[in-house]
């Protein structure tokens, strides 16, 4: 063996038990008892207080690079990634400039990420008005997917699908099983609420109310059912939003849904008025929403955590004037999303295990990476030794991605990454070389035969 890791605690097939990690040429050889024997260049045994986990696979990551590369980029985003046990983010296609609509523009997104990456990095397409020819060529230049947004997304280069858009791209997906990632609020639901202005956050919560969640993700349920086609709410906050989901499930559509680490451990009676750094779209709501979201998990309805790391400069926070109507939506964690979820799920009485396949194994799963995401023979070994029981205080200057602003800054979490193994190697999020590979989603064979939906 080139490594083998001994743990008297490892997160395997979904619970807690010590072992050992043989590593042969950047995947796991074999997971066995603790003090089996190896013949191996390197050993490393963990402390009694460690627990060894796969990397997580964070599938909701706005780089932002090219063209917005102020707000974040490769090389920022995929170092805090690695600080906080990530070892795969897949890049959302917009923010960046241009917006990843065609191949055209993945191979520009592919370019600017190259020799740039601490971790893995993999590429969501995008479907917007004009751009449905492009979409099953997108995959087939190795894009996992495409994702739409179904109101304003807040930057022109990426405008929303109405209706009859959301159906026609979902049926020019299904005939190659793409995925299609949905932001789910509805326009004339939001249009209808009251105005977000100003520095008072329950104003901002009932802007965004949850019955647009709830007629949104219904609308995509409908569309999911007709074209058969494989769907994916992202950050779903709501019980309404969890009670449509369930629906859609139960009358057959193809639908999956993930949270983010915001809605989990954040509530809107915790946000002071005037705290944009709070800011994201859709809002964090009330504990009843959280406890739902919580009990979605347990039970399946929800099926991963993902951050949704969307930051930006400071500035477009408006922190001078504290306006939730002009601020910047989004919140930047790809660093600290595994402490954050852990110390609210442990407060809850979830285990550690349950953690890791909503944002490991889950998350690798929905995106086809069935070699990530968990500790087995044949896995890439992507390793993370994490202290469940460290506690420490978040300070957003010390954190990686580009610009210090977070909702998390004086936030006492508990559990630490200690260190974080690519490919069997060790990652040094601040120093280290740049090794993280670009990846290309696995592509159907549909999608590449000449008598396809690709040729037509």
């Amino acid at each position: 063996m080139d490594l083998v890791v001994r743990a008297g605690r490892a997160v395997v097939d979904g619970r807690e038990r010590a072992v050992s990690v043989g590593v042969l040429d950047g995947r796991i050889a074999a997971v066995a008892a603790r003090d089996a024997p190896w013949d191996a260049r390197r050993e490393v045994v963990l402390a009694d207080d460690e627990v060894l986990l796969p990397g997580l696979v964070d599938t909701h990551v706005h780089v932002n690079e090219p063209g917005r590369t102020q707000w974040e980029g490769f090389a920022s985003a995929t170092r805090a990634a690695a600080a906080g046990g990530v070892t795969t983010i897949l890049d959302m296609p917009l923010n960046s400039v241009p917006a990843t609509l065609d191949p055209a523009a993945l191979e520009v997104k592919r370019a600017a990420a190259a020799g740039q990456c601490a971790v893995d990095v993999g590429f969501w397409g995008g479907a917007v008005p004009g751009n449905l020819e492009d979409l099953v060529p997108l995959l087939r230049a190795g894009a996992f997917g495409a994702k739409c947004f179904l109101l304003d997304s807040g930057v022109p280069e990426f405008p929303p699908l109405d209706a009859a858009g959301l159906e026609a791209a979902m049926a020019r997906l299904a005939a190659v099983d793409g995925l299609l990632l949905v932001h789910a609020e509805d326009a004339e639901a939001i249009a209808a609420a009251a105005g977000a202005g100003g520095p008072v956050f329950a104003d901002f919560v009932a802007s965004r109310p949850p019955a647009a969640e709830a007629a949104a993700v219904r609308a995509v349920a409908r569309a999911a059912l007709r074209t058969g086609a494989r769907a994916h709410v992202v950050h779903l906050s709501s019980a309404a939003g969890v009670a449509e989901v369930a629906a859609a499930r139960s009358a057959g559509a193809r639908l999956t849904a993930e949270t983010c680490p915001h809605y989990l451990a954040l509530d809107a009676e915790q946000v002071p008025d005037g705290a944009t750094p709070f800011k994201c779209c859709p809002p964090i709501r009330g504990r009843a929403e959280q406890d739902a979201l919580w009990e979605a998990l347990r039970d399946g309805t929800v099926d991963c955590v993902v951050s949704d790391h969307s930051p930006c400069t400071a500035d477009l926070k408006h922190l001078d004037t504290g306006d939730f109507g002009t601020a910047w939506g989004g919140i930047a964690s790809v660093q600290i999303g595994l402490p954050v979820v852990w110390t609210a799920a442990r407060s809850r009485g979830v285990p550690l295990a349950a953690v890791v396949g909503w944002m490991s194994t889950a998350t690798a799963d929905l995106v086809g990476l069935g070699d990530r995401g968990r500790l087995a023979a044949g896995c890439v070994a992507d390793l993370v030794v994490f202290a469940p029981d460290e506690a420490w205080t978040v300070h957003a200057a010390d954190l990686l991605h580009r610009n210090p602003v977070t909702p998390y800054d004086g936030r006492a979490l508990v559990g630490a990454v200690r260190s974080t193994w690519r490919r069997g190697q060790p990652v040094d999020p601040v120093g280290g070389e740049a090794r993280g590979e670009l990846l290309r989603a696995p592509v159907p064979v549909s999608a590449c035969s000449p008598a396809g939906p690709a040729a037509r």
